[in-house]
């Protein structure tokens, strides 16, 4: 019965797709190319960044940014201080205070005659066109979408029509002021990356890049924003208003007006950007490389040959001896990832996964996929952590956690001594489908400090998964100082495990 609801769902798709196939996108017209600025001395930014590089034998620097506000605060404080250029590229950017507050401080920006290049994914992107159109007016500002699907008609059906180009997304996070300070990492531009909604808690993680390894962050840029795929708004949305920026203007200063005092200037009295800078936080010196796959990933056919990123961070985790620590919010092996660290187990590497639980994923397709393998991935000998959704903080004058935490951090720490930090998830669509990047960093003194915060956070913050001695799966949990044992998926309503169970359907290749 099951087998055939899936042939008729997959059947309704293809006629739903040919029925959408008209409506496509081209991306033979002419654009501007552009690049990066090399001369970037003779901007505030461009000197300091210049001195501590000197001053530290010509490293880069890193810095993590572990709080939302911190992480917000930086990216705005790096578009106040630029004087060149802001490039940003993204999976996805909302509708929401952290889009808002966004778009005012590129707007700000680009009025002091800094070019703004702005990358967007386009198909989880909710920011309406009709903003980013007025954004695109101003001189300074040039949007681009990639790979888009056509406004022509539903959305959705256009998707489905052209399902092969379109299911390729472009997932790179990055952030980089003046081709000297960049911010890479696992947070996209809405609000619960920067931890400003009242119902959920995302832990998540970016860090800090200056000197050497910055440029290479914008090559990286360069070839999406100058590739095919990268398509100029004007070139496929339209108007229909006519209206103006200064209209935008207004409309965000009335919304500015009632968020001001509580986000944007809150992020903005988060100093740790010029502390960094100033030296009363020290930045960690250390040998980097950028990993990235390259926009013909997302327009070639599926190849281990396409899959770059991973195959160097593939190298990396082979030269590890001792530990492996993954942290993924979704993590989805298949039968070579079991495999995988099974023989990093039995070449004596202590492997840890630390992943979300049921409760804590916001993606419940992708914790079916994921659950198919928690049993083998067990066996093979992995510590195995799932986040506790109700471990976040409890405030002042209630009984528990308001907030329903999500594990969104993504890094791979090496033996105490490498740390990767970037926008890969464990999963088929990160490694096989879409297009990542990320920083592989080489420092002790920084990625053993990482360790222990990670460490106190496990025992803190997460169930340990194991095999009971009736083999059947369990989660164990110290809770106010009390050992807690579960024996199903914990924090969970009969529904939302329904709905796991259900979702068991889904192509685990595009999880």
């Amino acid at each position: 019965m099951i087998k055939f609801q899936i042939n008729k769902i997959i059947f309704l798709l293809f006629v739903l797709g040919q029925m959408a196939g008209c409506a496509t996108i081209s991306f033979d017209q002419p654009k501007s190319s552009s690049h990066s600025f090399d001369n970037v001395l003779d901007t505030s930014i461009g000197k300091d960044v210049d001195e501590w590089v000197s001053e530290h034998g010509g490293a880069s620097g890193f810095y993590p940014l572990l709080e939302g506000m911190d992480a917000l605060g930086v990216r705005l404080r790096l578009a106040e201080r630029a004087e060149k250029s802001l490039d940003l590229q993204y999976f996805l950017m909302k509708d929401d205070t952290a889009g808002v507050v966004m778009a005012k401080a590129l707007l700000k920006a680009a009025d002091r005659g800094v070019r703004v290049r702005f990358l967007l994914d386009d198909v989880f992107t909710t920011a309406p066109d009709r903003i980013l159109m007025l954004l695109n007016q101003h001189p300074q500002i040039q949007i681009r979408m990639f790979n888009p699907v056509s406004r022509s008609g539903s959305g959705s059906l256009n998707f489905l029509g052209d399902f092969k180009r379109a299911n390729r997304r472009m997932h790179n996070k990055s952030f980089t002021a003046d081709n000297s300070i960049s911010v890479i990492g696992g947070r996209n531009i809405a609000d619960e990356y920067f931890q400003l909604k009242d119902d959920s808690l995302f832990i998540d993680l970016d860090i800090v890049a200056v000197g050497p390894v910055v440029p290479e962050i914008s090559d990286s840029f360069d070839d999406f924003w100058n590739h095919s795929h990268a398509v100029p708004l004007e070139q496929f949305v339209i108007n229909k208003n006519n209206e103006q920026l200064e209209d935008f203007r207004i409309e965000v200063g009335e919304e500015l007006k009632n968020i001001y005092d509580t986000v944007y200037s809150q992020a903005l009295q988060s100093h740790l950007l010029q502390d960094l800078i100033s030296d009363r936080l020290q930045l960690f010196p250390a040998e980097a490389r950028v990993l990235s796959d390259t926009p013909e990933k997302l327009t070639s056919s599926i190849s281990t040959e396409q899959m770059r990123l991973a195959a160097e961070l593939l190298q990396a985790i082979h030269m590890a001896d001792e530990e492996i620590l993954f942290i993924t919010p979704y993590y989805v092996p298949g039968k070579r990832g079991v495999e995988f660290v099974r023989g990093l187990v039995n070449h004596g590497a202590r492997v840890v996964v630390v992943t979300n639980s049921l409760a804590s994923n916001n993606h419940v397709a992708v914790h079916s996929g994921y659950a198919r393998y928690r049993r083998d991935v067990i066996e093979a000998g992995v510590e195995l952590y799932e986040a506790r959704a109700n471990a976040g903080p409890v405030k002042q004058g209630q009984t528990e956690a308001s907030q329903n935490l999500t594990l969104h951090t993504k890094t791979i720490l090496l033996d105490r001594r490498q740390v990767f930090i970037g926008s890969l998830n464990i999963d088929p669509r990160s490694i096989e489908i879409n297009s990542e990047m990320g920083l592989l960093i080489d420092s002790e003194d920084m990625v053993g400090k990482m360790a222990e915060a990670i460490d106190k956070a496990i025992a803190e913050m997460t169930y340990r998964v194991d095999i009971n001695e009736h083999g059947e799966l369990e989660w164990r949990a110290t809770i106010d100082d009390k050992e807690v044992v579960e024996t199903k998926e914990p924090l969970t309503s009969w529904w939302l495990r329904t709905k796991a169970w259900f979702f068991k359907i889904a192509p685990e290749s595009q999880l």
